[in-house]
């Protein structure tokens, strides 16, 4: 079964690189001609370890969205806001059989995706693996982590998905309940993404602002059960600070991409959480605060404010 994927960021070359490395057929979807050019003049996604002092170069075949090769299995691995308009371009190489696994952060994108194709199983993915780019197409595992995959409309498990991932040394688990990780992942990314760009600061120096993330993450809780995810509730501030002092010398997605000077995906974070917490009438003041100063950052840094 071939693999396609769409979103040559970190992750998306991850992904690429172990499934080539366990000589699955893969091929990567370039989003113009000129991307394709500049893919084509390196010719291979190039994978580095944490301390970047064993690189691996895996010569992988390439294409527009245009192209006519049926897709089977797409890894959607773009950012949040481009999710959309990736998924457009290829949605008439999709059928009823095709399987699209859609690995962007926060929430929002995933519904908005499976809505324009609606006759084409969508599959949800939450990861906690750090990866990042040195360079165009060339990726570094940072950290090992966990992947969950699942089915927002509750379908079963798809089957061989799995294993085709474990194969590729891609550490997937199914879940029943992926609503619940997402929410529960999103909360945690409500606290450690904005302030680590507003103090511009690794996730461990969060330690310095322990009571504003314990009050925030209080808002939090109550907009969980507000929004019949309790179970993501449970424990949420212990998890908070576990993952804050599991990646104490990480940076996180966000503020690399302001020091990269990328858009954000606040929008599908910060943002849909406060959406949430108005449509359901939950109080967040702190968490409304925060989104404000975030926007204030990114504008400061002449990026997008959604």
């Amino acid at each position: 079964m071939r693999w396609h994927i769409q979103g040559l960021g970190s992750l998306g070359c991850l992904w690429a690189a172990r499934f080539a490395a366990a000589q699955q057929p893969v091929r990567l979807i370039l989003r113009n001609p000129a991307a394709l050019a500049r893919y084509q003049k390196i010719g291979r996604v190039r994978l580095s370890d944490a301390n970047q002092q064993h690189t691996q170069s895996y010569p992988i075949s390439a294409q527009l969205p245009t192209h006519h090769e049926p897709i089977s299995r797409l890894l959607l691995a773009c950012k949040a806001y481009d999710a959309t308009a990736a998924i457009a371009q290829v949605a008439h190489r999709l059928n009823q059989d095709s399987l699209v696994v859609l690995l962007q952060n926060g929430l929002g994108s995933q519904q908005a995706v499976q809505a324009l194709i609606p006759n084409t199983r969508c599959i949800v993915a939450s990861s906690t693996e750090g990866a990042y780019l040195t360079e165009p197409f060339h990726s570094v595992f940072a950290g090992q982590g966990e992947i969950w995959l699942g089915s927002l409309e509750r379908h079963p498990e798809p089957e061989g998905l799995i294993n085709n991932c474990r194969d590729a040394q891609i550490p997937c688990t199914w879940t029943a309940t992926i609503e619940t990780t997402l929410w529960r992942k999103l909360a945690i990314n409500c606290l450690i993404n904005p302030l680590t760009v507003i103090h511009d600061c690794s996730n461990g120096a969060l330690i310095a602002h322990a009571d504003l993330i314990n009050g925030v993450c209080t808002e939090l809780h109550a907009l969980l059960i507000a929004a019949q995810h309790s179970a993501a509730a449970d424990d949420l501030q212990q998890q908070v600070w576990q993952v804050i002092n599991k990646t104490a010398s990480n940076s996180s997605s966000m503020r690399q991409d302001v020091h990269n000077k990328r858009r954000t995906e606040i929008n599908y974070i910060t943002g849909f959480a406060c959406a949430q917490s108005i449509a359901l009438e939950c109080r967040t003041p702190a968490l409304h605060a925060l989104h404000a100063q975030l926007q204030k950052a990114l504008s400061m840094r002449g990026l997008p404010t959604r």
